[in-house]
């Protein structure tokens, strides 16, 4: 079920993608369409993959016609093949027409990133890894791409800047190695908040693993190394694998005993799924 917090994120959007959109109107359908005709619409998937965002598109619509009957007939979250409906719904043609490139922008990009990440769910079956989420997500639209996330079965790391520790190369470079700014930290932060350490080589999870920090990230590095740096940190923190992950490589990465894989491309290379909106009375 998709929380306020991210409708409400969606609401923002759509003013933005209303003023860009439609301006002072949408003047084919307003001089073609009588403002008080009704007609009924489905959403139809043209693709396999997941769907996720129906509540938004639904939100489009009532913007236009606050009295749409609505009905979802595949849940969020759920598998789609071509020709399954999707949704019904009913309200003024108008609204219908003027909402409906909105409506699927929307639907079809969170879609598009649900639909990835059970790809990705699927190439790990029968692993304990995590699949994760990144900060690369479309400005503005991170909450429902991560919500999409979610919807495809896979997980969201840390949402911002704010709410986790993430100490990286650049970090390292300035507080003059991993253990200082980790020291640093800790003298500054609630004991509450998990620190991450971004490591490319053994001598960095080495002290990563002294310093006693939550989560080694093993960043760009090859399987091999990988596996040698899991067998290395042994359960003393959890590991996570990132850096040019992709679909082909993540089971090969799973099976070296990380507990979760990062992967950008859940967000940053959106294929939206393929969904169609038809006029059918």
């Amino acid at each position: 079920m998709m929380d306020q917090k991210t409708l409400k994120s969606a609401e923002v959007l759509f003013d933005l993608a209303y003023a860009e959109d439609i301006g002072d109107g949408d003047i084919t359908t307003n001089n073609l369409i009588n403002p008080n005709e009704t007609r009924t619409a489905q959403f139809v998937a043209k693709a396999e993959g997941v769907v996720a965002g129906l509540p938004v598109a639904e939100m489009v619509f009532r913007k236009f016609d606050e009295n749409l009957k609505w009905k979802e007939m595949i849940p969020d979250g759920s598998e789609v093949k071509p020709g399954d409906i999707i949704a019904e719904f009913k309200g003024n043609y108008r609204a219908l027409l003027t909402g409906e490139r909105k409506a699927l922008n929307f639907l079809q990009r969170l879609s598009g990133i649900a639909s990835y990440a059970h790809l990705c769910m699927k190439e790990i079956e029968g692993t304990k890894v995590e699949i994760l989420d990144t900060r690369k997500t479309l400005p503005g639209y991170r909450h429902l791409d991560k919500y999409a996330v979610r919807m495809g079965g896979a997980s969201n790391h840390r949402f911002g800047l704010y709410d986790m520790v993430m100490i990286k190369d650049n970090h390292i470079q300035v507080a003059g190695g991993i253990t200082a700014a980790v020291e640093a930290i800790r003298k500054r932060v609630p004991k509450s908040i998990k620190i991450e350490v971004e490591t490319t080589n053994i001598e960095q999870v080495k002290e990563a693993l002294a310093a006693d920090v939550d989560i080694i990230m093993l960043d760009n590095m090859s399987s091999s190394l990988m596996k040698e740096c899991v067998d290395i940190i042994n359960k003393r923190a959890k590991i996570e694998a990132s850096g040019n992950m992709t679909i082909k490589r993540i089971r090969k990465v799973a099976h070296t005993g990380v507990d979760y894989i990062s992967i950008g491309a859940l967000t940053h290379s959106v294929k939206a799924l393929d969904i169609s909106q038809r006029i059918i009375d």
